[in-house]
């Protein structure tokens, strides 16, 4: 009987020792996180976390709209517009290099408009013109442009682009028609060096004006008209070969009275056209002279041999 309940005790406990062993097998793989499972081989987002707050999920919760650490796309809709880098600007909110293209430019030399007609108006309102408007864009036009643009802390270019137009114009009125078209002669520009000697009659391509002068003194001026672009003006340094009270074009059929020759059939003389349609018409290579009286008593004194300065 004895050796019975010793062979059924040691019975009992092999069969406990091998129950128990078993037990903390299972345990240990479940805590470890069922790596040889088939739910452990799926994505770790597919794995629902533990219900349990004693052993953490290894996928994070999504964080709740009152967490103090805000996802990308909550900071995104958080931030104001002009904390946003836009296109035209660069990373630290300042304009770009690209933000702010060149400025278109209106106006330079050799331009011929009414705008620049309009600008040299406005630059005379302020003092940088100092001569009637010509709607042509010369070298004094480009000097005044250039010393309103240095005023203003522009750059000195002597073209007029977008920026220094706009600054022009807040700076003026609006021109009268006076002002655009002065019925007074326009005002002489510095005399070409050439005029300063002798008895000359002196053109200013750039002024549209001739000044006839004597050692280096005005005695009249007047507005003058020069060719179109297809029959220029001849510049240069020329000489009054022959006077004609009353002449008549020989190629243009046209009336040129108190003409004076200088080069080649090209003259200075009264133009009944450029007193009715001022300066929208022009010659055919002659200096047109609008104002007949005056002409007139410039043709009495100006002798055949005297000189002629065509000059811009």
């Amino acid at each position: 009987m004895h050796r019975r309940s010793t062979a059924v005790g040691r019975g009992l406990l092999a069969a406990a020792a091998i129950a128990l062993a078993t037990g903390c097998t299972a345990q240990a793989v479940g805590a470890a996180g069922s790596a040889a499972s088939p739910a452990a081989q799926e994505p770790a987002a597919a794995v629902s976390p533990a219900p349990s707050s004693a052993s953490p999920s290894p996928v994070s919760p999504s964080p709740s709209p009152s967490s103090s650490s805000a996802s990308p796309s909550a900071s995104a809709s958080s931030a104001s517009p002009s904390a946003s880098a836009s296109p035209s600007q660069d990373g630290d909110g300042k304009p770009s290099a690209s933000a702010a293209p060149a400025g278109r430019v209106l106006m330079a030399k050799g331009t011929e408009n009414e705008q620049v007609r309009e600008l040299q108006a406005r630059l005379r309102q302020l003092g940088y013109f100092h001569r009637s408007p010509t709607a042509f864009y010369g070298a004094l036009t480009a000097e005044a442009v250039s010393a309103f643009q240095g005023k203003r802390g522009l750059p000195a270019t002597g073209a007029v682009d977008e920026a220094t137009w706009e600054a022009l114009v807040a700076m003026t009125r609006k021109p009268t028609q006076n002002e655009l078209r002065p019925p007074t002669t326009n005002e002489l520009d510095a005399p070409d060096p050439r005029c300063m000697t002798g008895r000359v009659l002196c053109i200013s391509k750039e002024s549209r004006t001739l000044a006839w002068m004597i050692d280096g003194k005005v005695v009249s001026a007047m507005d003058v008209r020069f060719g179109s672009v297809n029959t220029p003006t001849r510049e240069g340094t020329f000489k009054v070969d022959r006077k004609e009270r009353t002449w008549t074009s020989t190629l243009y059929h046209s009336e040129m009275p108190y003409s004076m020759f200088f080069s080649r059939g090209q003259a200075v003389h009264y133009s009944s056209d450029f007193a009715a349609r001022g300066y929208n018409g022009g010659s055919h290579g002659c200096v047109n002279v609008r104002d007949k009286a005056r002409l007139a008593q410039v043709f009495e004194q100006v002798r055949v041999g005297d000189k002629v300065v065509v000059h811009w």
